[in-house]
Parts: structure tokens; C-alpha cells; sequence
């Protein structure tokens, strides 16, 4: 599906786009190039079950961006504690040597408790702006 098109439901259109940023607990190095790459396998994989679009997903020894595309009726706070919730399992699972020497309690969690959440779209803010500040008469 063409990302500049609305997504269409019974009783209307849209076209909502996110910019999710995940940190690691006590935001430590801990995401090496291998972890990345399966991190943003079960990144899409979960937007696939919650019907969202996956449009980018990347990051770095410390943090995650995820940028994708959802429908309004998407509860933003469900779907996002659960991908923390399933990632941070398989990725403690998978990557369990590695998370045992950096974190001392490496089975409550792998991300922060706290996250980022931007609406994103094609549009820049100030042009948004200006262009209802112009309509009427």
C-alpha cells in the first residue's frame, strides 16, 4: 500500500503516521548490530498483528526509532506497551549471555519504562498552521 494514501474504514479515512523512540533500561549500550537486526524483524512482525504499516526502524547501542503508519482506531498506549512488553522478551531471550553481563536484574525488562511518541506526517506544523489559519472567507 502507497504510503500517501488514506487508509479507508467504515465510517472514514485516514492517514496517521508515529514516531516511536524506545531507550534501554538505564539507557546502556547494550543493542549490538546482530540485536538491532532482530529487534526490527519483531518490530515488524508486531506492527503486522496490530495493522500498522512499518515504515522505518532503526537505532542505535542505546535506543530504537520506529516511525509507522496506523489507523485511528489503533489505542497508542496498548500497542506500544505491547512492543515493549514482546520485545523485550524475545530480545532477553535471544540475547540472554549478553544482557546477563550488562544488567543485574536483566529479567524484569529490557527498555526504559518511559518512551517517546511524536505524530509525524508529510505536512511540516507550520505549513499545517498556515494553511487553516487561511481558510474562510
Amino acid at each position: 500500500m502507497p504510503t500517501n494514501r488514506y487508509i479507508a474504514r467504515s465510517r472514514g479515512v485516514s492517514r496517521l503516521y508515529a514516531h516511536l523512540v524506545l531507550t534501554t533500561k538505564f539507557r546502556l549500550k547494550v543493542i549490538p548490530p546482530a540485536m538491532l537486526q532482530r529487534l526490527q524483524a519483531i518490530m515488524a512482525d508486531l506492527c503486522t498483528k496490530w495493522q500498522c504499516e512499518l515504515l522505518e526502524c532503526n537505532g542505535e547501542a542505546d535506543h530504537l526509532h520506529l516511525v509507522f503508519r496506523y489507523a485511528p482506531q489503533l489505542q497508542l498506549s496498548k500497542f506500544i506497551d505491547n512492543v515493549k512488553s514482546v520485545s523485550s522478551r524475545r530480545v532477553r531471550q535471544e540475547f540472554e549471555v549478553q544482557l546477563r553481563e550488562a544488567y543485574w536484574d536483566w529479567e524484569k525488562g529490557f527498555w526504559n519504562e518511559s518512551y517517546s511518541i511524536d505524530s509525524c506526517g508529510d505536512a511540516p506544523l507550520a505549513v499545517l498552521r498556515k494553511y487553516v489559519q487561511n481558510q474562510g472567507y
